[in-house]
């Protein structure tokens, strides 16, 4: 009876150790410190290949901007490629505007901080994420 209370107990302790070991990815850090202003937020989105420039990606975020600067977290990103779009969203209104001539009327970036003459580009702007927590700078 012993050893059969001891078994189970081992059994319980093995599964809930390995529960806790779980991998849980990568955090990439993401700043931009030369947002013009402080109206309105700043959204960023992690996208793959698969999202890029096709609506939502793998994790979007928004945040409040402080003295022209913001720091955003991505959590739990498995290894892989990636790219990073940023936007300053003036008004709040969740999306790219946009002049009579199709440019841009609101700040943007992306990862690599390529600097475009044309729609961003995935092989421009992808970045690999391995075994190391990763901090990026995009600039405006």
């Amino acid at each position: 009876m012993k050893n059969l209370i001891l078994t189970i107990a081992l059994v319980f302790t093995s599964v809930f150790s390995f529960s806790q070991e779980e991998n849980k990815g990568i955090t990439i850090t993401v700043t931009i410190d030369n947002v013009n202003n402080d109206t309105g937020k700043v959204l960023m989105s992690l996208h793959t290949s698969e999202t890029f420039m096709k609506g939502k990606g793998i994790q979007d975020v928004e945040t409040e901007i402080k003295d022209g600067k913001v720091t955003i977290t991505f959590k739990d990103v498995l290894p892989g490629d990636y790219a990073i779009l940023a936007m300053h969203d003036e008004n709040d209104n969740k999306r790219m505007d946009f002049q009579e001539n199709g440019m841009p009327k609101e700040s943007f970036g992306m990862s690599n901080n390529v600097m475009l003459m044309g729609p961003p580009q995935y092989d421009d702007a992808k970045f690999k994420v391995e075994d190391k927590d990763l901090e990026l700078n995009i600039r405006f």
